[in-house]
């Protein structure tokens, strides 16, 4: 089974706000929306509209990972995920596969500390979630890869197989010949690949951004209804 990258994000939100705040799920097309486009604990930041929202739970039902439920007090329909029936998931491996599908590959004790806040995930315990990545990546149809550790960084990490990342190298994506120009010699390509301390400084930077833009459309939006 494949998704794409948007797919993830909506179902790996539906994962994390079951686990971390189960009082205000399921969720709202509202909700999700502002779960799929917060600035923290997301790689990459986006800005999906509660449109696109809707058309991605539409395509998630069809594939039997998501529902949506009405009625018992719901005044609208409010959104959950099945990933743990549709795959036969326990609550570790269902932890470790929503942080990768959040934020890309990661080190195992990246994992770890992500995981803490899932109510039944692995609560810390590194061994734990070790048998959890081995059980992904043991599957028929593996969900879950562990990757060679790549040069610069200090730990080899592991990616989700369901939607693979551009630029990350994986053992069934090899890294893409440059294209170049009949007649042309392509420069050496200089190993760009990021420090761990890169790799957490770009994604702050990211977050910062993506903050200001989204507080810069709110003044746009607050001067245009004051008729400025």
């Amino acid at each position: 089974m494949d998704l794409t990258a948007a797919q993830a994000r909506v179902l790996g939100c539906l994962i994390e706000k079951a686990e971390t705040t189960p009082d205000s799920y399921p969720l709202t097309s509202n909700a999700l929306t502002n779960a799929c486009n917060q600035s923290t604990n997301r790689d990459p930041v986006v800005d999906y509209s509660e449109l696109e929202i809707d058309a991605l739970m539409l395509e998630l039902r069809e594939m039997k990972l998501a529902r949506t439920v009405t009625g018992s007090g719901h005044r609208v329909g409010k959104h959950k995920h099945v990933v743990d029936e549709a795959m036969q998931l326990d609550g570790h491996e269902v932890a470790v596969l929503a942080v990768l599908l959040l934020r890309g590959p990661q080190t195992r004790n990246e994992i770890v500390t992500r995981t803490e806040r899932y109510a039944d995930g692995p609560g810390g315990d590194a061994d734990a979630v070790d048998a959890a990545i081995d059980r992904l990546a043991s599957r028929d149809e593996p969900l879950v890869v562990r990757l060679d550790r790549q040069p610069g960084e200090r730990e080899p990490r592991i990616d989700q197989c369901w939607t693979p990342r551009d630029g990350m190298p994986t053992p069934t994506n090899p890294e893409p010949t440059p294209i170049t120009t009949s007649g042309t010699t392509p420069e050496p390509t200089p190993d760009l690949a990021p420090t761990a301390e890169r790799a957490t400084l770009e994604t702050r930077v990211a977050d910062l951004e993506a903050e200001v833009a989204r507080q810069a459309r709110r003044i746009d939006d607050l001067v245009r209804q004051l008729g400025g």
